[in-house]
């Protein structure tokens, strides 16, 4: 009878396994008392129709969009002042002076203001592709009606967000611009001159119309436009992708079961928790 014999791993080996149980442990605690690692695989390993196309990437290049908007936002900010009072050095508004200084003397600054002025644009003609992609497709239709109307908020507020930050240089195109807009949006019937004169934050265009503007480019419509996302991402996840006008078969079924034996709890099997009185007696300190 042959003996079988077990190699013992090599020293190169043992690191290796050590070095996965130190990063994987703490997304197995994570796992274990969230649930998040989870939904997070779910999320990247649910099922989709097969016969989708790259039409169907469009919303996730607008995310990606959005995210690169929101990453360079944040680091203009950390440089730019909202001040529109003149500066004794140079004779101009603070808030000019300081765009000049993050295109011309900062590190890298020209790339991130280009990336944050150029990615506007991409981030509306994404969004716009992406809308007219669900209308051809007719993803708008029973039960997606609600996302439809997300979207179009997404929209808009990507638009109020555009028009907020076009302001924000404080130079001669941009105030004689904001003018127009504000002027345009006076026009609307009932609400339009309170509109108006609560986008300037008085009778006339002054610094405290550019510090109402950076706040709500900078904090409150991008708050508004995350929530939407996450509520429009949710949705996606519960009702499936859209199978496409030729498709024959169903969008977003469950993801199919795999062997269990091969996968460890956790980051790839997550943890089924107890419940009831059963969940007490799993628990530290749980009574008989």
């Amino acid at each position: 009878m042959a003996t079988s014999y077990k190699r013992k791993p090599t020293k190169a080996e043992i690191r290796r396994q050590k070095m996965e149980e130190l990063v994987v442990y703490p997304l197995d605690w994570v796992e274990e008392r969230s649930g998040l690692i989870g939904g997070l695989r779910y999320f990247l390993f649910r099922n989709v129709p097969a016969d989708i196309n790259w039409m169907q990437t469009l919303g996730s290049a607008a995310l990606t969009a959005f995210l690169v908007q929101a990453i360079t936002g944040v680091i203009l900010a950390m440089y730019y002042v909202p001040s529109a009072a003149t500066d004794p050095h140079t004779g101009n508004p603070q808030a000019y002076d300081s765009i000049v200084n993050i295109t011309d003397h900062l590190t890298m600054g020209w790339l991130v203001r280009g990336m944050h002025r150029w990615g506007a644009s991409v981030f509306i003609i994404l969004m716009f592709l992406h809308m007219g992609r669900v209308f051809l497709f007719g993803a708008y239709k029973y039960p997606r009606e609600l996302n439809w109307v997300i979207g179009v908020l997404i929209l808009v507020m990507g638009m109020m967000e555009g028009f907020t930050g076009y302001l924000l240089p404080w130079d001669q195109t941009a105030y004689w611009a904001t003018v127009v807009g504000i002027n345009l949006n006076g026009t609307a019937p009932f609400l339009g001159p309170w509109l108006a004169q609560f986008l300037r934050g008085g009778q006339v265009i002054s610094g405290y119309t550019l510090t109402r503007f950076y706040s709500l480019h900078m904090l409150v419509i991008p708050g508004a436009i995350i929530g939407l996302i996450t509520l429009h991402l949710y949705l996606v996840i519960r009702l499936g992708v859209t199978s496409p006008p030729w498709s024959k078969e169903a969008a977003g079924g469950e993801p199919e079961e795999e062997d269990g034996a091969q996968l460890r709890p956790g980051l790839t099997r997550p943890v089924a928790r107890p419940s009831g009185a059963s969940a007490m007696q799993a628990e530290p300190g749980g009574g008989e």
